[in-house]
């Protein structure tokens, strides 16, 4: 059976669909079959795999409407064993319009129940908010992985996050749990980036990933060019972080 997992973080520019794009590339790669699901009205997952998000006659938006089924609107990558469910900025009114919807918040669980099977792991990647998607996003997932900045105001925020998770599981989803935090944009030679870490285990234990991704311009470039750091820059430090981290996770969720 497939897993959910939900990508998740109210505060932006932590390098959440950095994360999604580059884990679920390296995943894919060890022949496990992914399916990114871009959940973010800016739709930069989309466009992180080269595909022009205005354009697009379907959507993540018409699927959540019901006027497509997911796998209508699913996208091969050019990596194998990867596809994505696309996103644009018309997803931004489905917070409106789902709001009179019947059981509003279990929307993308229903929607994702006829695929789940079809993959070894879904990637959610969520919008930087703890609005109606976001929510959508946790109801539908076995559980969530959050991002985080090695910087000073990176547990800002989180509280709140965690706050949210833990009245999804008590109301919506007894299932979901937190598969771990990944740090993101870590530049360990310095004493703050040491600090916020240490808080950050602190806070979070056994959850971390020891795998921190460090600040690299190769990861920075690579959805310009519209693809994954593993075809742009594969040996450069952020590829090879990623590859650590698809490692690690594959172990911690197969063993």
């Amino acid at each position: 059976m497939g897993k959910i997992i939900a990508f998740s973080n109210q505060k932006g520019g932590v390098g959440k669909t950095t994360t999604v794009i580059n884990l679920a590339a390296y995943v894919a790669m060890w022949k496990r079959k992914v399916l990114i699901v871009d959940f973010d009205p800016q739709g930069n997952a989309t466009s992180g795999f080269g595909v022009e998000k205005n354009n697009l006659e379907q959507t993540c938006y018409d699927v959540l409407m019901g006027d497509n089924q997911a796998k209508e609107v699913i996208l091969p990558t050019m990596i194998d064993n990867l596809w994505i469910l696309p996103s644009n900025s018309d997803l931004a009114g489905a917070e409106v319009d789902l709001v009179s919807v019947p059981s509003r918040e279990r929307v993308l669980k229903h929607a994702l129940e006829p695929i789940k099977d079809d993959y070894d792991y879904i990637f959610i990647d969520c919008p930087p908010s703890l609005g109606l998607l976001t929510l959508n996003a946790l109801v539908a997932s076995d559980s969530v992985i959050i991002p985080i900045q090695s910087e000073f105001f990176a547990l800002e925020g989180v509280a709140q996050l965690l706050n949210t998770f833990k009245l999804v599981k008590q109301r919506l989803n007894p299932q979901i749990s937190i598969n771990g935090v990944v740090l993101t944009m870590c530049d360990m030679r310095t004493t703050l980036s040491k600090q916020v870490t240490a808080e950050i285990k602190k806070y979070f234990n056994d959850k971390i990933y020891t795998t921190p991704v460090p600040r690299n311009i190769k990861l920075v470039e690579s959805p310009s060019f519209g693809v994954p750091v593993v075809l742009h820059a594969p040996h450069s430090s952020g590829a090879l972080a990623y590859q650590a981290l698809a490692r690690q996770f594959i172990e911690r969720e197969e063993r």
